[in-house]
C-alpha cells in the first residue's frame, strides 16, 4: 500500500514535501501550506499516524522508502525541497542516505540521532501506565501545550491521540529512540539546513551538532527562545526562514550557528 498524502499548490512548480512529527499528522503543516502556494506542496501522512492509517506498521526505513517512491512519481524534473520535524526529520535523514542525489534542499528540524538505549527498556511499562491518560482531555491539553499545539488544532490532536494503539505508540517510540545517523548520510549532495530550538534538551542540541558534522553540506542553527516545535509555535518566523534560505541562502540574524563552543557553554 502506498503512503497516504495530501497535495496542494501549483503542480508545475518546484516540489516541497513536508514530513510531520510523531503524535501529530499532516495538519501540523497547515500554516506552511497556506504560505507556500507558489510551490507544489505534498504532505505525506506517516503510517500509523492520523485517523484510520493503520494498514502498515510504522518504521523509519519503511516510511523513507514510501516517500522516495512518492517524490520520484511527483517531482517532474523540478527541484525538490524536503522539510521535516522530529520523527519526520529522522525519515529525511534515512531518505538522504538511501538516495543521496534525489533531494535538492532539506530542512531537518529537531532530529534525535543519539540512541537512548536505556530508555527503550522502560517504554512498554510507561506506555501501559500513560495510555489511559492520553484519552483524558486535561492530560491531553498538557501534552499538546508542550508541542505548541494551539486551541485551533487541539480537537484534531485529541481525536488522533485518543485512537492510538499501545503497540503503535511503542513501535514509534522505539524507532525514534534507537535512531542514529545512517551510514551513507555523508554521501548526500543535498543542501541541508539543520535547526534546533534554544530551549530544547541538551541531547537534541548535541544531535544537531552530530548531524552537521556528518555531512559537509550541512549548516546548523539554533533558533532563539523556542523549544521542540518551531513550525507550530512560530509559523510566520519558520516560513520566512525557509523561504529566505531556499531562495537566497540567507539565515535569520538572531540565530546562533551550531558549534562546540555553544553546546558546551
Amino acid at each position: 500500500m502506498a503512503i497516504l498524502y495530501k497535495e496542494y499548490g501549483d503542480k508545475s512548480a518546484e516540489l516541497m514535501v513536508f514530513l510531520h512529527g510523531g503524535g501529530v499528522s499532516d495538519w501540523m503543516w497547515d500554516q506552511q501550506i497556506q504560505y507556500f502556494t507558489n510551490y507544489h506542496c505534498i504532505v505525506p501522512i506517516l503510517p500509523e499516524h492520523g485517523i484510520n492509517n493503520n494498514v502498515i506498521n510504522f518504521s523509519i526505513k519503511g516510511s523513507a522508502e514510501e516517500v522516495i517512491r512518492l517524490i520520484e512519481d511527483k517531482a517532474s524534473g523540478e527541484k525538490v525541497i524536503l522539510i521535516g520535524f522530529s520523527l519526520g526529520s529522522q525519515v529525511i535523514m534515512q531518505i538522504l542516505s538511501m538516495k543521496p542525489n534525489l533531494i535538492d534542499y532539506a530542512i531537518i528540524n529537531s532530529a534525535l540521532v543519539r540512541p537512548m538505549a536505556y530508555g527503550k527498556h522502560f517504554i512498554k511499562p510507561i506506555i501501559k501506565c500513560l495510555l489511559p491518560l492520553v484519552k483524558n482531555r486535561f492530560f491531553s491539553k498538557l501534552q499538546a501545550k508542550t508541542l505548541y499545539v494551539n486551541e485551533a488544532y487541539f480537537e484534531k490532536y485529541y481525536e488522533e491521540s485518543s485512537k492510538v494503539r499501545p503497540d503503535t505508540l511503542i513501535r514509534v517510540l522505539e524507532e525514534n529512540m534507537s535512531f542514529e545517523i545512517p551510514k551513507d548520510f555523508e554521501k548526500a549532495s543535498t543542501k541541508i539546513l539543520v535547526t534546533v530550538g534554544e530551549k530544547e534538551k541538551a541531547i537534541m542540541k548535541k544531535s544537531a551538532k552530530d548531524i552537521v558534522e556528518a555531512n559537509s553540506n550541512c549548516i546548523g542553527i539554533i533558533l532563539p527562545k523556542i523549544g521542540h516545535g518551531i513550525p507550530l509555535a512560530m509559523p510566520a518566523y519558520f516560513n520566512q526562514m525557509v523561504e529566505a534560505w531556499i531562495e537566497e541562502s540567507k539565515l535569520p540574524k538572531d540565530c546562533k550557528v551550531v558549534s562546540n563552543l555553544y553546546l558546551e557553554s
